[in-house]
């Protein structure tokens, strides 16, 4: 019994090691969607886009709610990026068929959601933040 617990735990930090992104992908993101600025609330696509990272409500509930308020969070860095990190651990990995998720697929995944990476119309958000990424 006490091996299976050990097995998953393992297990669970390796996912998690796994579904990392990058401080520099995280960035290219930041500076892409707001110039790494805590930009207000705005309508966007069917709903209000918000903060650093330009999150929406739903990401926001997906990547556990921190900071209390979407428009709270949206405007913190630290829990902005600790809301994308946490989005990027839940599904950037099922996104890839479970390889290690790239900037590409993390990037993909934050633009258009869940299935982001395999979606057509994020190639080009991907573009901006390679540009970025492949810069020196």
């Amino acid at each position: 019994m006490s091996k299976i617990i050990i097995g998953v735990i393992l297990l669970a930090i390796t996912i998690v090691i796994f579904a990392q992104i990058d401080n520099k992908c995280l960035q290219c993101i930041c500076k892409t969607e707001s110039g790494c600025r805590p930009l207000g609330c705005a309508w966007d696509v069917n709903s209000n886009s918000c903060g650093y990272y330009q999150l929406k409500n739903v990401y926001w509930i997906d990547c556990g709610k921190p900071g209390g308020s979407l428009a709270a969070c949206s405007k913190d860095k630290a829990c902005s990026e600790k809301c994308v990190r946490a989005y990027m651990q839940r599904y950037a990995t099922k996104c890839t068929d479970g390889r290690k998720p790239t900037c590409q697929d993390y990037a993909r995944v934050h633009n258009g959601g869940p299935s982001g990476c395999k979606k057509s119309a994020t190639v080009g958000y991907w573009n901006k933040i390679a540009a970025c990424y492949n810069s020196g």
